[in-house]
């Protein structure tokens, strides 16, 4: 059995498959009906109308309904498009075991616990007829696929057959229905619509299902005598075929394979049981542990059935539909309907070559599973199931082809899988010894290699290589030179792709692609969410592979695409040029005509042939939003533009792509007060003076308009920039335009307007004007302000501008890769610039000043024509030649020169793509980086670490000044750089901690403690354990060894720790020798466990506890002490053994194993309860939970927490 999708559930008494979309419907126990997707396996839907429990529902052929019925009684049609219950049909008495729809007519039959069969028209919603007969309740009723009958199975023991042909002939309008109804009412349960045709009686226990054959006259029946019964009928009579016995309990179901000649049943003895129909032989028993079958579904259209069970349901198939083949060249090979047969996918040509031995035994999934072929000597390898693994060898003569019909005796062997390795060996997988047999075409054993993993399947891996498939990982090993040449971690891999170089191989697995090099060097992984099915290389390197449903392409890099959707699932065998050659599930040969235009242009941007770009360009129809955003994505916004009509996405990339002329032609078509805005950011940012002019122009926006005049030199645009302000009566623009200008009487009249006399007075005074001041003193009379003493007073006055009018070079811009396209539209543009220059300044007239009659006085005012209009006109500005029609700049427009896109902050990389704390600090986002800590390592206590995730920032960066005036740029600084590096991508930051740093300290660590310099060890170790967090190391086995120092330096801090706090107790000569007794129980260098030992046996000894000093001194002799620690330990004994007493009774056991509480310094004995600290791991007593760790002071006693991270291998 291959379980394609389970769910887990209330008991599932009803199913039913959609005949076109991948859904089924369960109906349950419980009163709920799910609507499952089991491709993608997600639940759709859930319908709970019903009261009590649904025991049928069956999907409508062809409309999107489907009908229900249940313990109350009721029958429900629902339309699960609208989700929602259309109508209830009532009628039965008991509760309904089964609902049917007609494949034809508008018919739903039910049968019920009531005793009755009744037919409805659903389009009507009435009962059409009743079929009365049966003495028990009515367990199963269906319609024959093709004929007008129903069978029906009953606890009365028997199985029926009704005739309903003279119901089809009647009219089936709703008034006839109605009409037949008043009939039926008058002799209820009479109707002659429907007769008996048969009895069929056998069985000696109420019976629980009977169906159709879908073709033969067949019928068969399962019952609670636990037998399931064969029956044949014809026009007269039906009579017992064959009782299949085996089921040990209620037979609950039971059914034909649509597709094979096999029977199918399920049973209360919790299993499902597959029958050869024509050997009425058992062939196959799947048993579930705990769970009661209770129904079976078989696909209308597919190989694909369903049982329910107590705890929810399965979708499974008998067997595999996967056709074997193998693809030489040209040609392939591949195994259908127990032939071998030859495609040549030149020509198209199929061919039968031999027949192949059909297996003997009566099980299923015995079939052909892989072939090997060797084109020199034309010898083909067939590898089944069959006798638990066993392969074939077949030497095809050169005149079978297109015969097909000799027979030959192929030689036969044993073996998980059989492939050739060279011309004329190949290699047999003994799983039991795990070992390869290599083989010569004789099928005789010429050596042995013993493989280096545990091996279930091997692949060819070129010649003399093979692949080897473990549960988690493949290895590629030289059988030559007994060596692995590569080794990669992979999810479980189902088959193996090599492309046509052997350069590359795709490992697909259930739900992944692995792409690696030939040597196994992982190049890109690829998920999906429903199953992966098969894959060939094209002639450009690109990967082509199917799901279920989709054929998908994935490029070197990784990205991948749908190409095409599929209604029904195909195997690839070949891709060439835009065909893809395929065989379907029938093992029929398929060509289908692809576009790959798509893949390829991704692919050459991939691989920077810009030309091959620009061809596709001008004669692809690329477009969607997929491709857009795919552009933008990998930095290509400038090709992104060729695609888009859309005025607001086109402004959007030629923003991103610093095309200023395509910005301002779309910024014109949008016309909206936020897209000028950006584009006079941008336009700023580039340099360009005239279009930021016209842009702020365009939103009026008067205050930027100004300060771009200041900034530029335009005094006389400023000037009448302080104009505008006055007529629009904007008293601050007044002030601010006569800021800018340096216009100081200006600025006292405006102030003294505004009624700011004393401003006025002093801003008078300052710069000199000493008559207007005098005349403004006198206004103020005594309110005159007075002027600090002994300061000299600094003028406001604008600074001269560095460059006036005209464009300035703030960025450098450089020419773009695509540049040459633009040539072939350059005229559309000048004639959109033309068009733009007349527009120019229109917009900034006098009809947007409302104060109509104080324009007419500046009009006056103006020295002008006396025909001009009134109102301000920008036309009047005598603007300089070079910004007349203000567009891109001259060198920008001739060489198309397009500025490069600004791209994403190198640190917001780093973040992005890891899961380092290391690197989040490096990238100076201390936060995500704290929080990282804490989830993976429980750490709350972050004042230990400020300085190193300082000094991480700081030492990822390097910091350039160009010249004093200039901003100090930082420059990321990347690990593992390379001048090869391509410059767009980014590698992870420089870190200033590395393992080997962690390990010199080690050594320093020790040498202070051998030293007794405790608290400079103890400081060591301490920042070595606060460093560790922060190191990033490449392998997985730098990871243990991290994870190991980490142990190593918890046990120095902790015997340190306690070593420190033991010297400072003077007064408690107890807890002192009970700190040196601990101290002796970490786990330390052997070195200094000496030193331990005999610092514990000497304050023992000390406090007259001869007994526990006897203990550490023989400790001591068997570490292999010096002579004088020898000598030393031997007189302690010699003077304990003569007075075997402790002066004190210690809270100490030397027997019984325990570890120290890292906060309290008591001993934990094996059993008791402990928390640990989630980072060191110190143990501690259950009370000191919660609290900051004692011995690492970093992390929370007791948190939980995933673990440490330090290696991107982990996350992979």
């Amino acid at each position: 059995m291959l379980t394609k999708f389970e769910t887990k559930s209330n008991r599932v008494k009803g199913l039913s498959f959609h005949t076109k979309r991948p859904w089924i419907l369960a109906s349950l126990h419980s009163g709920v009906i799910q609507l499952w997707d089991y491709r993608m396996g997600t639940l759709i839907d859930r319908f709970d109308e019903h009261d009590g429990p649904v025991r049928g529902v069956h999907f409508h052929k062809s409309q999107p309904l489907f009908v229900s019925g249940g313990d109350d009684y009721k029958i429900k049609v629902w339309n699960y498009k609208l989700h929602r219950c259309l109508f209830t049909l009532l009628g039965h008495l008991d509760y309904i075991r089964t609902v049917q729809f007609h494949h034809e007519s508008p018919w739903i039959v039910s049968a019920s616990d009531d005793q009755t069969i009744r037919i409805w028209n659903w389009q009507s919603r009435t009962c059409i007829s009743v079929l009365t007969g049966h003495n028990h309740y009515v367990m199963c009723a269906s319609f024959h696929p093709k004929e007008d009958l129903v069978v029906s199975a009953s606890l009365d023991q028997t199985v029926r057959v009704w005739d309903i042909g003279s119901l089809k002939k009647k009219s089936a309008s709703p008034a006839d229905d109605l009409l037949r109804l008043s009939q039926m009412n008058t002799d209820l349960f009479g109707g002659v619509d429907a007769v008996v045709k048969y009895v069929l009686e056998g069985h000696d226990r109420g019976v629980n299902w009977a169906s159709f054959h879908p073709s033969l006259p067949l019928i068969v029946s399962g019952a609670d005598d636990r037998q399931v019964k064969l029956w044949r009928m014809n026009d007269t009579k039906a009579w017992e075929v064959d009782t299949l016995r085996g089921h040990m309990n209620n037979v609950s179901c039971v059914m034909f394979h649509a597709k094979q000649d096999i029977i199918v049943s399920n049973s209360e003895d919790k299993s499902i049981r597959v029958w050869d129909v024509t050997k009425r032989t058992g062939i196959q028993t799947f048993r579930r542990e705990q769970d009661r079958f209770w129904i079976l579904a078989a696909h209308p259209e597919m190989n694909l059935l369903a049982a329910g069970h107590d705890s929810g349901m399965i979708v499974f198939k008998l067997e595999r539909e996967r056709p074997a083949f193998y693809v030489s060249g040209d040609a392939m090979f591949y195994a259908k309907d127990r032939f071998l047969r030859f495609f040549e996918f030149s020509t198209q040509l199929d061919t039968q070559v031999i027949p192949i031995r059909r297996p003997g035994t009566a099980s299923l999934n015995q079939g052909p599973r892989t072939l090997s072929y060797s084109p020199t000597e034309n010898a083909v390898l067939v590898c089944s199931d069959v006798d638990g693994g066993s392969y074939e060898l077949y030497v095809v003569p050169k005149d079978s082809f297109g015969r097909g019909d000799t027979a030959q005796e192929a030689k036969r062997g044993v073996g998980g899988s059989a492939v050739f390795i060279a011309r004329n060996r190949f290699a047999v997988l003994d799983k039991s010894k795990n070992e390869v047999l290599i083989k010569n075409l004789k099928n005789e054993t010429g050596k042995k290699s013993v493989l280096p993993i545990a091996t279930d399947a091997i692949f060819y891996a070129g010649t003399g290589n093979l692949l080897c498939r473990a549960e988690d990982k493949v290895v590629i090993f030289d059988l030559q030179q007994r060596s692995i040449l590569g080794e990669l971690q992979t999810p479980f891999v189902k088959y193996v792709v090599w492309s046509n170089d052997m350069e590359s191989v795709a490992l697909l697995s259930k739900h992944a692609i692995v792409i690696a090099s030939k040597k196994l060097v992982h190049q890109c992984t690829l998920h999906e969410t429903i199953r992966v099915k098969s894959g060939a290389w094209d002639d450009n390197g690109v990967f082509i592979y199917t799901t279920l449903n989709h054929i998908k392409y994935c490029l070197p890099n990784g990205d991948s695409g749908i190409i095409k959707t599929l209604d029904v699932p195909i195997y690839i065998t070949k891709v060439s040029g835009n065909t893809i050659f395929c065989l379907d599930r029938d093992g029929k040969n398929k060509a289908i005509v692809i576009d790959a235009t798509e893949y390829l242009f991704k692919l050459s941007l991939l691989r920077k042939r810009y030309d091959h770009v620009m061809n596709m360009i001008r004669s692809s129809q690329l477009v969607g939003q997929a491709m857009i955003a795919y552009l933008q994505q990998k930095g290509f916004p400038e090709v992104a533009l060729h695609f888009v009509k859309d005025e607001r996405t086109r402004f959007n990339l030629a923003l991103e792509s610093g095309n200023i002329q395509i910005a301002v032609a779309s910024a014109k078509e949008i016309d909206e007060k936020d897209h000028w805005y950006r584009l006079g950011l941008e336009a700023l940012r580039q340099g360009n003076a005239g279009i930021v002019e016209y842009a702020y122009q365009r939103t009026k926006n008067f205050e930027r308009l100004s300060f771009l005049y200041l900034m530029t030199g335009n005094v006389e645009k400023l000037n009448k920039m302080l104009k505008i302000a006055e007529v629009k009566n904007d008293v601050m623009g007044q002030f601010h335009n006569a800021l800018y200008l340096g216009d100081v009487e200006e600025r006292v009249k405006i102030l003294e307007n505004a009624g700011h006399l004393p401003l006025a007075y002093i801003t008078a005074s300052v710069h000199g004007l000493h008559d207007v001041a005098e005349r403004l003193a006198t206004e103020l009379g005594d309110d005159v302000p007075s002027l600090p003493e002994g300061k000299v007073p600094s003028l406001l006055i604008p600074p001269s501008p560095v460059v006036c009018a005209g464009d300035w070079p703030l960025l450098r811009v450089m020419k773009g890769i695509f540049s040459e396209f633009d040539t072939v539209n350059r005229v559309d543009a000048e004639e959109e610039e033309e068009e733009f220059g007349g527009e120019w300044d229109n917009d900034l007239n006098m009809n947007d000043v409302e104060n109509e009659e104080v324009a007419e006085d500046l009009a006056d005012e103006e020295v002008a024509d006396d025909n001009e209009e009134p109102g301000w006109i920008l036309e009047d500005l005598d603007l300089p030649p070079e910004i007349d029609t203000p567009r891109a700049s001259v060198s920008a427009r001739s060489a198309m020169f397009v500025a490069p896109t600004p791209g994403m902050p190198v640190s917001q990389i780093w973040t992005q793509r890891s899961a380092l704390a290391a690197e989040h600090a490096a990238a100076g986002n201390f936060d995500t980086a704290m929080k990282l800590l804490n989830r993976q390592l429980g750490i709350k206590n972050f004042t230990p670490l400020k300085p190193m995730f300082l000094d991480l920032h700081s030492g990822s960066h390097s910091y350039l000044r160009a010249f004093a005036s200039a901003p100090v740029i930082s420059v990321a600084l990347e690990r593992g750089w390379t001048e090869s590096a391509s410059p767009n991508v980014r590698s992870p930051p420089a870190l200033v901690y590395s393992l080997s740093q962690i390990e010199e300290k080690l050594k320093t660590g020790y040498k202070l403690t051998t030293q007794g310099k405790f608290s400079d060890a103890l400081r060591t170790f301490l920042s070595m354990l606060h460093t560790i967090p922060l190191i990033v190391v490449e392998s997985r086995r730098e990871v243990d060894d991290v994870k190991e120092l980490i142990d190593i330096v918890k046990e120095y801090v902790l015997g340190l720790k306690m070593e420190t706090k033991r010297r400072e107790l003077k007064d408690d000569p107890k807890r002192q020798q009970e700190l040196a007794a601990y101290f002796t129980h970490c786990k330390l260098q052997p070195t200094h466990l000496k030193l331990a030992l005999q610092n514990a046996m000497t304050v023992c000894f000390r406090a007259k506890n001869l007994l526990t000093a006897a203990s550490f001194a023989r400790r001591l002799i068997e570490t292999n002490p010096s002579e004088q620690q020898q000598k030393l330990a031997r007189q302690v004994v010699q003077a304990a053994e003569k007075n075997m007493t402790n002066a004190v009774e210690l809270d100490y056991d030397f027997r019984n194993p325990f570890v120290t509480c890292g906060a309290t310094y008591v001993p934990i004995y094996r059993g008791q309860k402990d928390v640990s600290c989630p980072y060191c791991t110190a143990r501690f007593v259950p009370s000191q939970e919660g609290q900051i760790c004692n011995v690492c002071e970093l992390a929370v006693i007791g948190e939980d927490a995933s673990g440490l991270l330090c290696s991107p291998s982990q996350v992979r």
